[in-house]
């Protein structure tokens, strides 16, 4: 017989549900909140990718010649995609057993804090080898609390939407990168626009992090006003959480785990390298300016949120897994076009090479939002769902600008761009062994 506790527990997650019940001004809500918050997480996270293509390897690592600064630099970078299934993990055990919607507040907090606290750390020049060490912690932290955070979010919008919208409320989270990535890019090019190179290096590439404490207070005032989704809610009815989620995914979801992060290697690939690499590359090795390279990558990334936003919305109707299957194979083609139209060194093209890499990289992420959590049950969905997107992260996006550097030095600017068709030829095989999933019923 169960307690009196856990009655009232049940009873207060039905009713929060019920108030979110599906009308058009919840959903409206429901919307804001999953693009706010994922806009605000990736505004972090992108931003340290910037500073480090930028600034970080002087910053922190100055003793070290040029090419293996880069790389030091990068490898901090990947810590984070490193932590990200750790966080999919932690996260997901409490959004599997305890809700969506505390998670997701905690990973906001975990995320945006250890990003304000890299604009407060001293350079090398201060603490010595103790500056890169804690960069590496903070970046750690940064990596956890993203882990947490796409799933949840997603879920908070798929696990609220009516069935035949479900890609089309998908659509916001999914938003929410384009617009953190146009965000931290856009504050980069007006400081350093504004800035003396000297000033910028010095203390101006601080102002985006030290800026994560205004966002998170606003990203806060948002999420606690959403309440627990339905179909969570009537998992805690049925008394059908699942102890240990990231063991039932692996006993009994394994296929859909491993072909759903193969699936996300190609959307990572393409957006670190066409944006981290590509703007390291450009500012370094083709002699490109800074503010010219970051006022490019803001017009690609419209091409981003276009891609993003098309294909989410009609997945609805045509499936997600043709159109991710579309993106990939455009991808392909475009990944041995990128380099050669980036090396003439010409802003319209290099603005066409990363928009039409960004173009396909949207493609195929704006369907994942409701396909990945599709794939999984009510139980599992949330440990699921993030161990399938942040296992894509850590092959496709850690390694890529550790492995184009390392390309490009020794086997020149096209060897990166095989690199890049050769990702999305694995992420298209990996998903034409998937079903598609829009039919299907979430709780």
């Amino acid at each position: 017989m169960q307690s009196d506790a856990e009655a009232a527990k049940r009873q207060r997650v039905q009713a929060a549900a019920n108030a979110d019940g599906g009308s058009p001004e919840s959903m409206r809500r429901v919307a804001v909140a999953s693009f706010i918050g994922t806009a605000i997480e990736f505004y972090d996270f992108y931003i340290y990718g910037t500073a480090a293509a930028l600034v970080l390897n002087q910053a922190f690592f100055p003793t070290l010649d040029p090419v293996n600064a880069t790389l030091a630099s990068f490898s901090t970078y990947a810590v984070a995609f490193a932590a990200r299934p750790i966080g999919s993990v932690v996260f997901g055990h409490f959004g599997d057993r305890v809700g969506r919607k505390s998670v997701l507040v905690a990973s906001l907090l975990l995320m945006g804090l250890s990003t304000a606290c890299v604009g407060l750390l001293p350079g090398y020049g201060t603490l010595g080898i103790w500056a890169p060490l804690l960069l590496i912690l903070l970046r750690f932290l940064q990596g956890i609390g993203l882990g947490g955070e796409w799933g949840g979010a997603a879920l908070l919008a798929v696990e609220h939407a009516p069935k035949r919208r479900r890609g089309l409320y998908a659509a916001f989270p999914q938003l929410g990168p384009s617009v953190g990535f146009f965000a931290a890019t856009g504050i980069f090019w007006l400081l350093s626009s504004a800035l003396s190179d000297e000033a910028f290096r010095s203390w101006g590439w601080r102002v985006p992090f030290l800026l994560s404490f205004l966002l998170v207070g606003v990203g806060l005032f948002v999420r606690l006003r959403i309440s627990e989704t339905p179909v969570f809610a009537k998992v805690i009815e049925a008394r059908e959480a699942s102890k240990v989620p990231t063991l039932d995914v692996l006993r009994r979801h394994p296929r859909e785990l491993l072909l759903g992060a193969g699936g996300m290697v190609v959307a990572y690939g393409l957006f670190y390298t066409a944006t981290t690499y590509c703007l390291s590359y450009a500012t370094g090795t083709l002699g490109i300016s800074r503010n010219t390279m970051l006022g490019l990558s803001l017009v690609a990334c419209l091409f981003l949120a276009a891609g993003t936003w098309l294909a989410a919305t009609r997945s609805d109707g045509a499936g997600r897994r043709r159109l991710v299957l579309a993106g990939a194979g455009l991808a392909v083609v475009w990944g041995l076009a990128l380099f050669p139209l980036l090396d003439t060194g010409r802003p319209v093209l290099i603005a066409l090479a990363l928009g039409g890499a960004l173009f396909c990289m949207g493609v195929v992420y704006g369907p994942m939002g409701a396909y990945l959590p599709e794939l999984f049950g009510a139980n599992v969905r949330y440990s699921g769902a993030s161990l399938a997107y942040n296992l894509g992260g850590v092959l496709g996006g850690a390694v890529s600008p550790l492995v184009a550097t390392r390309l490009q030095a020794a086997f020149g600017s096209s060897s990166v761009g095989w690199y890049v068709s050769a990702m999305a030829v694995v992420s298209l095989l990996c998903v034409l062994a998937l079903p598609e999933t829009r039919e299907r019923e979430l709780a």
